[in-house]
């Protein structure tokens, strides 16, 4: 069994070889399988190393020990971030992300690590979603959490941080898997997420401290979403976008990939919709992905349920939302019963079409009705005096 956590001396080699320029992922792991562990690695010669299938600059880096000096300053930036190294020969590091093709060698990591022992599902989506795919997002990653699953997304604007959001707001896990390194907030309006996802769940990324967000860096995040999941949702996005490449990525990692149809007319229904017809499961709730999971993965959840049920006996599981059910809120007084009726949660509705569509109204009654609403967590108020009902 792999040691628990690296020593200091360990981790800082483990560091270097991370920052040795022009050496991937695949190329790191095939070293490690050859030569054991990174020490042995940069005590090997120049032509064991090209004997290995390290190109020359390559090995003339690691023979050299250049990359020592900036590990030493990585660590340093970890203490002062409060983060933590996971490495490929950890306990910590997750099964599942051990067993893909091509593996980080290792994983900076801020909030509870634990939560990469439990059973993940990635979700995600478009940067720019419609009302209808951010309260999807929001709903199935509440449901789902609270079923068990951690859920697990990239930060990113859009249904990224829908899904993140949905899960807090449920009391779940989630994971964010970052295209930058994990002191960096990216999108910067997500520095209050992000402070909350370092505390109550995890920030991972397997690029170095302080490593902005470069393109190109997605693509290559997204093998972990994936990687560290039982199964990946799609609730929005193009035919060629990021969360297409995610569920690519997915199927060639031999995951269950789930999608939830969206209208025909939107472009971003094109990539969930074409992955139905290519063979995702299809998503309308949370039991569709509960029931297409592993035969262990469901014992587990069904398991740690029980356990949660019996802690909170005598609790009335959904809250003020299972009243959604019926599309209106107990002790709702009459106006906010009509509003509330009026909102559609697929379409925002502006305030002014509101008042045209619930007559007899003031706006300021409206207005009133409509902060009740947004208190009680019924309704969210969208830029440019824009309401959605909450599903």
């Amino acid at each position: 069994m792999p040691p628990p956590v690296p020593s200091p001396e360990e981790e800082l080699y483990w560091l270097a070889l991370r920052l040795i320029p022009g050496l991937g992922a695949r190329t790191s792991g095939k070293l490690l399988q050859r030569f054991r562990t990174p020490q042995a690695i940069f005590r090997a010669s120049r032509t064991e190393l090209e004997g290995a299938g390290v190109n020359g600059s390559v090995a003339q880096s690691i023979a050299s020990g250049c990359a020592f000096e900036d590990a030493a300053t990585q660590r340093e930036k970890m203490a002062l971030a409060g983060a933590v190294l996971i490495t490929l020969g950890d306990a910590r590091y997750p099964r599942a992300l051990r067993e893909i093709f091509d593996p980080p060698i290792l994983l900076f990591a801020r909030g509870r690590v634990e939560l990469l022992d439990s059973i993940c599902l990635g979700v995600v989506g478009t940067r720019r979603p419609t009302p209808y795919g951010l309260a999807v997002a929001e709903r199935l990653s509440a449901d789902l959490s609270h079923a068990g699953l951690t859920i697990v997304s990239g930060m990113a604007r859009g249904i990224d941080s829908a899904a993140h959001k949905g899960a807090f707001a449920a009391g779940g896990n989630t994971v964010a898997v970052l295209g930058c390194g994990v002191d960096v907030v990216y999108p910067s309006e997500n520095r209050k997420l992000a402070a909350e996802l370092a505390v109550k769940g995890l920030i991972v990324s397997e690029f170095p401290m302080g490593a902005v967000a470069f393109p190109q860096n997605f693509p290559i995040r997204n093998r972990i979403i994936s990687g560290a999941s039982v199964g990946v949702l799609v609730v929005e996005g193009a035919q060629y976008s990021g969360s297409a490449i995610t569920a690519k990525l997915a199927m060639d990692q031999g995951r269950e990939v789930f999608a939830v149809p969206g209208n025909i007319t939107s472009k971003l229904s094109w990539g969930p919709n074409l992955l139905i017809k290519q063979g995702a499961r299809l998503v309308q709730d949370w039991n569709d992905v509960v029931s297409e999971l592993p035969a262990e993965s469901r014992r587990h959840l069904i398991e740690e349920g029980r356990k949660r049920i019996e802690a909170e006996a005598g609790g009335t599981p959904g809250g003020a939302q299972a009243s959604l059910l019926h599309d209106q809120a107990p002790e709702l007084d009459a106006v906010a019963r009509r509003a509330l009726q009026a909102l559609q949660v697929d379409a925002s509705i502006h305030l002014d079409e509101l008042l045209e569509k619930v007559e007899d109204i003031s706006p300021s009654e409206m207005i009133a009705a409509l902060f009740e609403l947004e208190m009680l967590g019924l309704i969210k108020q969208l830029p440019g005096k824009n309401f959605v009902k909450v599903w």
